[in-house]
């Protein structure tokens, strides 16, 4: 990703306004200094109309509507994972805002960085798992619907062969991979599921052809773990099924778009900024899940047939009661190597660590 749409743009009041060195000079602010505190939000992608920045940005709107009066937001879009990272963030904490979420992996050592200098800061990073003093870390159970995403594609395939487009290969994408095949393989053991990784969170080029290949070789359900919607374009184009990712997109494949795990952090958002102006937030990690709201299924095609739909209404009731797990039992890698015995759970310690796939996935891991 490069410089060329780095902007800020800050809603005040449903208006946009000016450039990221002069964001803490909108005349909205200054009517009322210290009226409302101000959040921003640094994006690794475009905003777009779906995807990991469009469900992010979704939440920023969210928050700033349940919050209104109290707390005004800003963002900057296409921010990649590099030196460019923590001047945008240094930016952002400089220029008066009280909270800074930065939303993706690859910024985490900047914030880390950043928050040092800037102690009267609330911090918030996605995805990674180290904190400070005022820096706190936030994610989601991202695994419960890919797992739910994986039985339906396991009942809908006729090849067989299921594939998958991923980004990089860091746990919480293992974990999807992961999650994707024991669903599958729950229902249908046959499933042989095949990776193509492209090194990148967004790059539509590269996701669609990793999609057409996959396709190419009689995977008849795609998925993805990247940020575009490019694979389910790629499968509607074709003819073969998709299970979206981050967001509902069907209406980018009305016939191919089986259904999506979909991403959800407005609650979430507003209830860090309620707890930064009562003075009671305090750092630490939060993991939600879909018993809190942070994961939904999109609406399932109607393609699906009702009792593939009632069995995943049946786990889905389950995992958010707690009493189904998508890492329980005995799971083994590729190898046959137990990484989980039978009748135990998975910690989150050990879903965090998470560097291999399991037995079902058929392609080799690249080296880290």
């Amino acid at each position: 990703m490069t410089n060329r749409r780095q902007f800020i743009q800050a809603s005040v009041s449903g208006s946009a306004i000016l450039g990221l060195g002069l964001a803490g000079c909108s005349k909205s602010d200054d009517k009322k200094s210290g009226s409302a505190i101000k959040a921003g939000f640094v994006y690794v992608s475009p905003i777009g109309d779906a995807g990991w920045t469009y469900q992010h940005d979704l939440g920023r709107l969210e928050m700033e509507k349940s919050m209104a009066g109290k707390v005004t937001t800003s963002f900057v879009e296409k921010v990649a994972e590099g030196a460019d990272a923590e001047r945008v963030i240094r930016e952002m904490a400089s220029s008066g805002n009280k909270i800074v979420f930065a939303t993706s992996f690859g910024y985490m050592n900047y914030v880390e960085k950043v928050a040092k200098d800037f102690p009267k800061v609330v911090f918030m990073h996605a995805t990674g798992y180290k904190s400070g003093e005022n820096f706190g870390n936030y994610n989601a159970r991202f695994y419960e619907g890919r797992y739910l995403t994986g039985v339906i594609a396991g009942k809908m395939t006729k090849s067989n062969i299921l594939g998958y487009v991923a980004a990089f290969p860091i746990p919480e994408v293992l974990q999807g991979i992961n999650a994707f095949t024991l669903g599958a393989r729950s229902v249908n053991p046959k499933v042989d599921v095949r990776v193509i990784w492209v090194n990148s969170w967004y790059d539509p080029g590269k996701e669609r052809e990793a999609a057409m290949t996959l396709i190419a070789q009689k995977a008849d359900v795609v998925t993805h773990h990247t940020d575009s919607t490019a694979a389910v374009q790629a499968a509607e184009e074709k003819g073969v099924y998709a299970c979206g990712y981050h967001s509902d997109m069907s209406k980018y494949g009305a016939k191919a778009h089986l259904t999506a795990t979909t991403h959800h952090w407005g609650a979430y958002y507003t209830k860090i900024a309620q707890e930064v102006i009562g003075g009671t937030w305090k750092s630490g990690t939060i993991w939600g899940g879909m018993k809190d709201g942070f994961i939904k299924l999109a609406p399932i095609n109607a393609s699906v047939p009702q009792p593939v739909k009632d069995q995943v209404a049946k786990i889905e009731t389950d995992i958010k009661a707690g009493t189904f797990h998508p890492f329980s039992g005995s799971v083994k890698d590729q190898s046959g190597k137990e990484r989980l015995g039978a009748g135990k759970t998975m910690s989150d310690e050990d879903l965090g660590k998470m560097d291999y796939y399991v037995q079902g996935v058929t392609s080799k891991l690249p080296k880290s």
